[in-house]
């Protein structure tokens, strides 16, 4: 169930959060200083800090941290809008429902109830299918016993175009949400048939446990061996991971995700004894993947097979991102063996050992590169050098850049001067940019437009439906605003209009400018503007701003040469735009 977000507030309002964290752990006042047994983590000593003024709390030890809402979801057990529930019933508030909201989350649900529909089909078809025979001898040769199979929910799609579309006919499914949800495609004939046919089925669901989507692997004929389902509204591969419904738990007990490269591998790791495993679905890996594994735990596993394909893969994941608060590690296996291979051979203890022999990712990607080069050779030892360098030079603690230095200089044979040299410079912090470098910057009085700009970032604070839709990259012009955009946008992008952010765990142990800057903004008292005023006022300043630009390269070009007629016209198409923005 949503509500509507004045109802939340008035929760928020009513509800004393020192008050709820008394009520499930020791909670110490010292002045205005509130402190608490965190109760994530075992503890005697108070490292939970309570901020009853802005309704955060965090803890120093185990970095949880949140808002009320957050509290109760973690304590409880229970989603967003059960915990709302809890709380306005504590504090006598009727809450109504938000119609927008309610329609987007049952739409959501219908999609849910389809796939789980076409779980249960599937997963029979197996069982007792006369056309499964193929598909049970093709799971009995990976050693899936049927409680294996039972608790992957693995099955199979028949051939016949319209089993599935008629079994959910049937179940009072709609074509139209069939079709959405990606279990059914509908020809230009108007006649909807079944997307899998002939395949064993994967189910793949979200970290809720919902399902959302499929992996089917083919077993006779032509098509691509594996086939996933299309994007949906509920399938988003770039922020799923297969398996991590079911290895969640034992993530955050042994503190290791390791993630391979398809179902049959995490199958094979639960073989194993190992259930920490989870697999891309049909992409690279990412960095919403990572933010996903960063709830669970700080260390992750990168395990493929040997070969040029999975070494890339490692390399792909690291030249895409540099995680410095994540121990992202590559476990190597036997050539030419990937883990369903390994546990097929028997050889379940080579796993474990390629867990715990795996080496850090950025040390990977240099001895890889370091191999392209005969370093007996001088020239080739110099290239290896700055090659290397490009690698070290991106990692965002100075530290870890120095010992990396120093292994780069042992293995070329290269002074270490020469190699500290080679790297130079600071890498900047990607997940949190660095504060604003110009004392100026930072304490001459807020233009007009840098005011609106950091009304804007209040907007974005509140997650105001008014902004979700519009592209708000280009338009901060102070280097702490755009950072403070860049270390929020993600967390607001991923929550439902109006849902408030817990900016607790993402602000409570920053201690920089841009995040002193964002917890004010977000306790200011001032009732939140307009938003189409706000971005009517930050578009034209930024529309005044290019206007400058061009007319001083109009001014500096060459009359009648291809640099300045290209910027005289785009001039005039701005000089427009200008005109109507002020027109009535």
């Amino acid at each position: 169930m949503a509500y509507q977000r004045d109802d939340i507030e008035r929760v928020r309002d009513s509800t004393d959060l020192v008050e709820l964290v008394g009520e499930v752990t020791k909670v110490r006042r010292s002045g205005r200083s509130v402190m608490a047994v965190c109760p994530f983590h075992q503890e005697k000593t108070p490292s939970m800090s309570v901020d009853p003024a802005r309704g955060l709390y965090h803890c120093f030890g185990c970095g949880k941290g949140g808002d009320l809402f957050q509290f109760i979801q973690e304590t409880q057990g229970l989603d967003f809008s059960d915990a709302v529930e809890l709380l306005a019933r504590r504090s006598g508030i009727t809450l109504h429902r938000d119609p927008d909201a309610a329609k987007r989350r049952d739409r959501r649900q219908a999609l849910v109830d389809a796939t789980d529909k076409a779980v249960e089909f599937y997963s029979e078809r197996l069982k007792s299918g006369r056309d499964a025979g193929s598909a049970r001898s093709y799971l009995r040769s990976r050693g899936y016993e049927s409680d294996l199979v039972e608790q992957f929910k693995i099955g199979f799609s028949p051939e016949d175009g319209n089993a599935l579309v008629g079994h959910l006919k049937r179940a009072k499914v709609g074509e139209e949400v069939a079709v959405t949800a990606g279990l059914a495609i509908r020809a230009r004939s108007g006649r909807v048939f079944d997307r899998f046919r002939g395949r064993v089925m994967f189910p793949i669901f979200d970290v809720r446990g919902d399902a959302v989507g499929f992996g089917a692997r083919l077993l006779d004929g032509e098509g691509p061996k594996y086939l996933n389902s299309p994007e949906t509204p509920i399938y988003h591969k770039s922020r799923l991971l297969y398996g991590l419904n079911w290895a969640k738990s034992d993530i955050v007990r042994q503190g290791t995700a390791v993630v391979v490269e398809g179902y049959t591998d995490v199958i094979a790791l639960h073989l194993a004894g190992k259930p920490l495993a989870v697999a891309t679905c049909g992409t690279a890996l990412g960095e919403e993947h990572l933010d996903l594994l960063r709830r669970f735990t700080e260390r992750v596993v990168l395990m493929f097979d040997s070969d040029e394909a999975g070494a890339g893969a490692s390399v792909r994941g690291f030249e895409r991102s540099v995680p410095g608060d994540l121990d992202l590690r590559v476990a190597r296996l036997p050539d030419g063996k990937d883990p369903a291979d390994v546990v097929a051979a028997g050889d379940v203890a080579v796993l474990a050992e390629a867990i715990e022999e795996s080496v850090p990712l950025l040390q990977f990607r240099i001895v890889r590169e370091l191999e392209r080069f005969d370093l007996t050779e001088p020239e080739a030892r110099g290239r290896a050098v700055r090659a290397a360098a490009e690698f070290v030079r991106k990692h965002p603690d100075s530290v870890t850049r120095h010992e990396y230095a120093v292994f780069v200089a042992r293995r070329t044979g290269v002074d270490l001067d020469v190699v500290t040299a080679a790297i130079g410079g600071r890498a900047v912090k990607r997940r949190r940019p660095p504060p604003v470098e110009d004392p100026a910057v930072r304490t001459r009085p807020l233009t007009g437009a840098e005011k609106a700009e950091r009304e804007l970032l209040r907007l974005l604070l509140a997650n105001d439906p008014g902004i979700r839709d519009l592209d708000l990259t280009e338009l901060f012009t102070r280097p702490d605003h755009r950072a403070g955009f860049e270390m929020i946008a993600p967390m607001i992008g991923a929550l439902d209009p109006g849902e408030p952010p817990a900016l607790g765990s993402l602000l409570g142990d920053d201690e920089s400018d841009v995040a002193i800057m964002l917890r004010g903004l977000a306790f200011l008292d001032r009732p939140l503007p307009e938003a189409a005023e706000v971005v009517e006022r930050v578009q034209v300043a930024a529309l005044d701003r290019r206007i400058d630009q061009v007319e001083r390269v109009v001014e500096a070009a060459i009359a009648d040469s291809e640099e300045y007629s290209s910027a005289y016209a785009e001039l005039i198409a701005l000089q427009r735009e200008r005109r109507e923005r002020q027109e009535p």
